[in-house]
């Protein structure tokens, strides 16, 4: 969200336009996609190419329809992205402001399940620091919201650090915790490399659900009664708690500016992090604007 070096301080957009497709996770099709550099302050926005009327969506927190497995925004006229997260996640990772994204369905596709292929291909064409300060929002108060046996929180703090606990049924996953400071450049080693997840006994219920149709061993990593089934195994020892950073990283982006704020979730997922932000900017004395 904030890496403390001042030569990330300007807006930044990509260098050139990048051409994407792939398959979207939870519909199955097919998607194009191109990312394409931004005017400062024009933050990130997506423009559904496969409509023609009311097809601009801001990416912004108080465009979040839909939290089920996925972030999906929607603009005042239905029309939707959903699986947004890891793109958001790699912006944020790599300090990019402003960008427009040309999408030709209502799915992002999923690469491998990380966010680290957007991270190659942005990193591929470069990034353009623009000439305007970015302006972060800083946290004055803690904000915390809570549900069952999941709540998130963002407290005051001088950078933005994140810290994530997870417990699940499964002998292979279990509880695991990870704490991190996003600083110099750690999201492309320590985070961006990890994939979504699944369990194989919920593949069959959630495709007669309409989901996870395009899931794959190929963008998933998928988790057995004994062992995991992707012959390469993980790419990190906790790949799942890191994935799920990765996640609220993404989500947290929709704040609209960089987090200045210590960030802590546990066992929640998109849905929480959207209501923390709602939570967030209902009351202006729990949050300030930086230049």
């Amino acid at each position: 969200m904030i890496d403390i070096n001042p030569n990330k301080q300007n807006q930044q957009t990509i260098n050139d336009i990048i051409s994407i497709t792939g398959i979207g996770l939870h519909s199955g099709k097919q998607v194009s996609m191109k990312l394409v550099p931004s005017k400062v302050d024009s933050g990130v926005k997506f423009i559904r190419s496969d409509k023609k009327n009311d097809n601009i969506i801001e990416a912004i927190w108080s465009n979040v329809s839909e939290t089920v497995l996925s972030t999906t925004i929607s603009n005042k006229s239905k029309i939707k992205v959903s699986t947004i997260e890891h793109l958001m996640s790699a912006l944020s990772g790599l300090h990019v402001d402003n960008l427009t994204i040309y999408i030709n369905a209502s799915e992002v596709p999923i690469m491998d399940g990380s966010s680290r292929p957007f991270v190659d291909l942005i990193e591929k064409v470069g990034i353009k620091v623009q000439d305007k300060k970015r302006k972060l929002l800083n946290i004055k108060k803690i904000v915390e919201v809570k549900s069952d046996k999941s709540s998130v929180k963002i407290i005051p703090n001088n950078q933005f650090s994140i810290d994530f606990e997870i417990d699940f049924p499964s002998q292979l996953v279990s509880r695991q915790s990870c704490q991190l400071q996003l600083i110099n450049g750690n999201y492309k080693t320590d985070i961006a490399a990890a994939r979504t997840f699944g369990f194989e006994k919920d593949v069959e219920n959630l495709r007669s659900n309409g989901l996870a149709l395009g899931g794959s061993l190929e963008n998933a990593v998928v988790v057995g009664e004994k062992q995991i089934l992707n012959k390469d195994g993980l790419r990190y020892t906790d790949e799942f708690v890191r994935h799920k950073i990765l996640d609220s990283i993404g989500d947290l982006y929709l704040a609209g500016s960089p987090i200045i704020g210590y960030f802590y979730g546990n066992k929640s997922g998109h849905h929480l992090n959207n209501q923390l932000l709602r939570k967030l900017f209902s009351d202006q004395s729990n949050y300030e604007y930086i230049v």
